[in-house]
């Protein structure tokens, strides 16, 4: 070990062995160089904790004792195989990919795969987490496992059936084929398939091999989404369930005190008002006479757990809390700057939903769930039964982006359904999900990056933010793998995830990156790229200034700085696809941002309009993505699409004041999420070519759009922004408390 103030660096090429680079995490950054006559080569970064095992990595590892039971593969009597799947489709594509999968390894037309979500299986463990951009990461492996495996018995029962040896035999089209060409279909040989004894373990194909995976294709469920006849949560038809609303707090966290609910009870239609810990529930006939019952209630409240906070407060104890650097700029050039990102609001089309039929008994739970297993435990407590007897079902959701990770309206209609003794179909308001769901906590970030003679010598960032709510089953999964983690100390599941997401993708001398979190109890939750969206978002704008400082093109800077040839090589097809350095008109410019993050990599170029600085609109973008081994690339355009419509948003309008305890938005209206007219009609993205392991896609796009947005803005407008969204007025007429 080295003692406490001295930093070795390794020679070019030498190991980094895990002892030495626990030691360089709790090291001081100081750094003594020798200044030679003219600028050598970047100063190499050491590896930094998610260059050696991130989020995904982790979440992967958690899952491997139960990989093997993972995926659940049956073929039907007519052809039709059927994968029930322990993730959550929420959107983003999955079922899609996950039929390409047992497609390719089956040689079946796609079109004759089901994919089913899979209700809470406690004996998966941790293996049934949708999050860290980890889906098509962590099933990659066994669901072509699985399939192959089917593969090789539907091909040994055919063997049997028709006397013939297994290595004269091939499958095409959902069908063997025998030696004399004959096909015999799989759903000929279920029955004796099904009747043979043993393990059929076999090999999935190798990538070369593969004529489905890696081509664009279109959603498997997208007619019946756009014809109604997809099923989300409150579609469901559940004997005895009725509409259910709840009368919910003027502040986070407020309770009632008191209750008259006599003018409600005797509105049409309402068959139930009762006190559950969230608020008061009012049962009845239809949704409107359920919410007009609401309405009518008379309700006295105790106070919420933040109700002397508003923006500034939570602003100055975010400040107060930041970590100091460790470096002073004393000898070198140096650039500090500073930013603010406000709370974020998840806003899914589909807001907070439940059914819940709870019984003395037993208890059944419909819901879209990213975590089923930890729900179906926090439901059990909450009303009082064994795990054994609380089922728990998985349903397609409306959108996620990290919401669904929390299971708040599975539990408080479990508690309804309890208090009232009847089934109940819970649906949260727009109002209801924006200022009590989970939202994306503010933060405060401090950077400073010193450098000479045209190298930088440190780079660090302090982020302060309001406490980020893990306690969704990631916690368990952190605690289970914590003696592998590439992290020292005694941390926080944060500041974890923090360290094991968030990384600086350029050689920028020595980079340190500290977490420091404000315990308020608040809503907060995973919002889409958790810390990253903010941390790298911030870092690209400080890169594009640090750039200038130096006197260099951003993009040659970054070039120049950036660790690998397949981060330039993204880099350079933006560049060379959106005409980086073009003549624009007075008030546009262009823009580019990078991320590196779950084993990919992307990287933006916007152009915006900001003529008016106070209605800048972004026109044109152009994204290139490395994801290793893209499984089909016409889910992961619309990825990348989603993230940067989600980076414009946040980046520009999108995000919620905090006033007296409460978030003021309470609709679409005032949580100004990009409508159509905001979002560029010119959108270019281009799919790098398929190397290695599939990566992360689901949360990639975000960080290196905000930086491209927010240098495209100060570039156009010749003022850099500081604080996000960039337009964010504090005088407007919030929705009625």
């Amino acid at each position: 070990m080295t003692c406490d103030n001295e930093v070795p660096v390794p020679a070019a090429g030498a190991p980094v062995r895990r002892r030495q680079f626990l030691t360089f995490l709790v090291a001081a950054p100081v750094l003594t160089v020798a200044v030679p006559g003219t600028a050598e080569a970047v100063i190499p970064t050491l590896p930094q904790p998610a260059e050696i095992l991130d989020l995904g990595d982790i979440l992967i590892l958690a899952g491997t004792p139960t990989a093997g039971a993972l995926a659940v593969l049956s073929v039907g009597e007519d052809g039709v195989v059927t994968l029930d799947l322990p993730r959550a489709e929420v959107g983003q594509g999955i079922t899609t990919a996950c039929a390409m999968l047992v497609a390719e390894e089956l040689d079946l037309p796609l079109g004759q795969v089901r994919v089913t979500l899979a209700d809470a299986r406690p004996e998966l463990l941790m293996n049934q987490l949708t999050g860290g951009s980890n889906t098509m990461r962590s099933v990659y492996g066994p669901i072509r496992q699985a399939a192959a495996a089917a593969r090789a018995r539907l091909l040994a029962a055919a063997a049997k059936q028709y006397g013939v040896e297994v290595s004269g035999l091939s499958t095409r089209d959902g069908a063997v084929i025998l030696p004399d060409g004959r096909p015999v279909l799989y759903g000929l040989l279920t029955s004796a398939a099904a009747q043979l004894t043993g393990v059929f373990a076999a090999q999935p194909k190798p990538a070369s091999e593969h004529r489905l995976v890696g081509t664009p294709q279109s959603r498997i469920d997208a007619r019946a989404m756009v014809t109604g006849q997809f099923q989300y949560t409150l579609d469901r038809d559940v004997p005895g369930a009725m509409p259910t609303v709840v009368r919910r707090p003027p502040t986070i966290n407020g309770s009632v005190r008191s209750v008259d609910s006599a003018a409600a009870r005797a509105m049409p239609g309402v068959l139930a008002i009762g006190v559950v810990p969230t608020g008061v529930a009012v049962v009845a006939e239809t949704f409107g006479q359920a919410m007009a019952a609401r309405d009518a209630l008379k309700v006295t409240w105790n106070p919420g757990t933040i109700d002397a906070l508003s923006d500034k407060e939570i602003r100055a104890k975010l400040r107060a809390a930041t970590l100091p650097f460790v470096v002073p700029p004393l000898l070198t050039q140096h650039l500090d700057m500073e930013f603010d990102f406000a709370f974020v609001s998840h806003a899914p089309m589909e807001t907070n939903s439940a059914i819940a039929d709870v019984r003395d008994d037993r208890a059944e739970i419909w819901a879209g769930l990213k975590s089923p297993i930890v729900a179906r435990q926090t439901i059990a407590a909450a009303i009082g039964l064994p795990e054994s007897a609380v089922t728990v079902h998985v349903t397609q959701g409306g959108g996620s982006f990290g919401r669904r990770l929390f299971f708040d309206a599975a539990i408080e209609a479990a508690q309804i359904s309890k208090a009232l003794r009847r089934p109940v179909k819970l649906m949260w308001s727009r109002t209801d999900d924006m200022r009590h769901g989970r939202a994306r906590a503010a933060s405060h970030h401090k950077l400073r990056a010193t450098f000479a003679l045209g190298n930088v010598l440190t780079f660090e960032h302090r982020v302060a933010s309001v406490e980020t709510d893990f306690r969704h089953g990631l916690g368990e999964v952190l605690t289970a793998t914590a003696a592998s983690l590439p992290v020292a100390g005694n941390l926080s599941f944060a500041q974890t995830v923090f360290l094991t997401t968030c990384k600086v993708p350029y050689n920028f001398g020595v980079v340190t990156s500290l977490l420091n979190e404000v315990p308020l109890r608040m809503h907060t939750g995973s919002w889409r790229s958790v810390y990253s969206a903010n941390t790298r978002g911030a870092e690209e704008v400080l890169v594009d200034q640090l750039a200038a400082k130096m006197g260099k093109d951003p993009v040659a800077f970054r070039r120049e700085h950036l660790k690998t040839a397949r981060q330039r090589a993204v880099l350079n097809k933006v560049v060379a696809e959106g005409d980086w350095g073009r003549a624009m008109p007075k008030g546009f410019a262009q823009g580019i941002g990078f991320h590196d993050e779950y084993k990919s990599c992307t990287a933006c170029l916007v152009e915006i309009d900001a003529r008016d600085p106070q209605n800048p609109r972004v026109v044109k973008a152009v994204i290139a993505v490395d994801v290793g081994r893209p499984i089909n690339p016409r889910g992961l355009e619309a990825q990348m699409l989603g993230g940067l419509t989600d980076a414009i948003s946040t980046t520009l309008r999108a995000g919620l004041h905090i006033d007296r305890g409460l978030p003021l938005e309470g609709s679409y209206s005032q949580f100004h999420y990009a409508r159509q007219k905001d979002t560029p009609k010119d959108v270019r993205i281009f799919v790098m070519p398929a190397t290695g392991e599939p990566g992360g896609a689901g949360e990639l796009g975000v960080p290196a759009a905000v930086g491209a947005i927010a240098n495209a803005y100060a570039r156009a407008t010749g003022v850099v922004p500081r604080s996000f969204p960039i337009i964010f007025p504090v005088d407007f007429e919030p929705f009625p408390r």
